[in-house]
């Protein structure tokens, strides 16, 4: 018989410092909100982390915001 091993599965890391390839700009929507925008350099060596770094902030700021207006990061639960 073989042996059964639970192993518990790591966590996602944070976004931790910016990098290098990363430019953040603070500007004003339309309707007067201030809004972050962060770009990406296509031609960074790190694109890759680059790109994931942005992708961890926006979903970060997405889950703050379902938590502000639904009391849950994951959105309007589905009545059961």
């Amino acid at each position: 018989m073989t042996d059964v091993t639970i192993q518990r599965a790591a966590r996602g890391k944070r976004a931790g410092k910016k990098p290098k390839g990363v430019t953040i700009q603070r500007v004003t929507a339309a309707d007067g909100q201030k809004v972050t925008v962060r770009a990406v350099d296509a031609h960074s060596p790190t694109f890759g982390e680059d790109f994931l770094y942005v992708f961890t902030k926006n979903v970060e700021a997405a889950r703050q915001e379902n938590k502000r207006l639904f009391g849950s990061a994951d959105g309007v639960k589905k009545p059961a």
